[in-house]
């Protein structure tokens, strides 16, 4: 199942908080062909790939893709066994093509966290009341669920077993939750209850599997909600976020060994001081080491559809903006430790989110737009 199928709907400007623009400098001459960590080009399938698709992507120069195991569709009732037919094919596609796969863990059935209103939404959309860490049961049931993903999928996992035939591209990099500062994911975000996830999720997974890492949940930047006067808060920017997540949990900082940021703003330009001000708060913990990964970067291909629309852009636009994106994101790599860049998304879905009609670098029937000719630019591949 691809990550944009379970993103609610949000409204637009909610994307494209207003910041000053900042020169750009070198990153107007960095070049593709500089050298980047390994499987640095990702992407987020909407819909789960086909094999000829996969393959697609692979010829394009996609590394990695990132996709949702999200804990109430595995396991939708208490005691039942866990169920990973919803995860098994896009792991399966993507080691048949010789892609990584990077997963966020997140989400929690009602049984073990009751659903809220998402604020805001006249109580159409849903969410789990709080993270899964205050009660005993939510705790011991998350943790069950983390170590079973990574039995499943570690390099001792079952999955592999049960397909020999496959490559085998054990999964050793997990990431927890998904944008936690917003409502959409959590109906009432908090920085405390975050950081006791993370500290519950990283023993989980060490105890299955010593050797990987945790990446911290894609924080979205600056969500206008963040802004609102209101109790308990809807949002949080993610400086604001991170900082009280390093406060209220003493030692978080050997839990995990990167962050992730979700810069979804109207202009390529505006990228620089949404990740320079998370680089601040992680040097003000003393943690500026930690690598960074953008798991969720992306333009809309549709036309504006209003003043307030700054987020569509066009098919033009949108190939304009990724080719500025990653030239910037290139260009600073070194500087702001960037591991990992994945676009949102591979494919457009109409209605799983405000922009997600358009976000794809190809269209319906898999028909390339200009921004996935500019995407292969970037990695040296091949357009097909």
């Amino acid at each position: 199942m691809g990550e944009g199928a379970l993103r609610p709907r949000r409204r637009v400007r909610a994307w494209s908080a207003v910041c000053a623009i900042v020169a750009l400098g070198a990153a107007a001459t960095a070049s593709p062909a500089m050298a980047v960590p390994g499987n640095f080009w990702g992407v987020v399938p909407q819909i789960v790939p086909n094999s000829e698709q996969f393959q697609r992507l692979k010829i394009g120069g996609v590394d990695s893709v990132r996709t949702a195991i999200p804990w109430a569709a595995v396991q939708p009732a208490k005691g039942a066994p866990f169920n990973w037919s919803s995860v098994d094919p896009i792991v399966a596609g993507a080691a048949a093509a010789g892609i990584e796969v990077l997963p966020f863990l997140y989400g929690a059935p009602t049984w073990a966290v009751p659903a809220a209103p998402v604020p805001g939404t006249g109580g159409h959309i849903k969410a789990p009341r709080n993270l899964p860490v205050n009660t005993g049961a939510q705790r011991s049931g998350w943790q069950l669920f983390v170590r079973e993903a990574v039995l499943r999928y570690g390099p001792q996992g079952s999955f592999w077993a049960q397909n020999p035939a496959l490559p085998r591209r054990s999964i050793r990099v997990w990431q927890i939750w998904n944008e936690p500062n917003f409502k959409y994911f959590v109906a009432r975000p908090n920085p405390a209850e975050y950081g006791k996830l993370v500290a519950l999720s990283s023993a989980a997974v060490k105890g299955a599997d010593p050797a990987a890492r945790i990446v911290l949940a894609g924080l979205f930047a600056r969500p206008i909600e963040a802004t609102f006067k209101r109790k308990p808060p809807q949002a949080y920017f993610a400086t604001d976020f991170l900082e009280q997540m390093y406060k209220s949990t003493p030692g978080i900082k050997s839990k995990f060994q990167g962050i992730a940021l979700h810069p979804y703003t109207g202009e390529y330009q505006r990228l620089t001081p949404y990740i320079e001000e998370v680089r601040q708060v992680l040097a003000a913990n003393h943690d500026a080491s930690k690598g960074l990964w953008i798991t969720e970067l992306g333009w809309s291909s549709q036309p504006a559809h209003g003043a307030e629309d700054g987020f569509s852009k066009g098919l033009k636009g949108q190939a304009a903006q990724l080719k500025g994106a990653f030239r910037l994101l290139l260009a600073k790599q070194h500087k702001w430790h960037l591991q990992q860049v994945y676009w949102f998304s591979v494919d457009d879905l109409k209605g799983a989110c405000n922009f997600c009609d358009g976000s794809g670098l190809f269209a319906k029937g898999f028909k390339p737009k200009p921004s996935w000719r500019a995407f292969v630019g970037f990695t040296g591949g091949r357009a097909g």
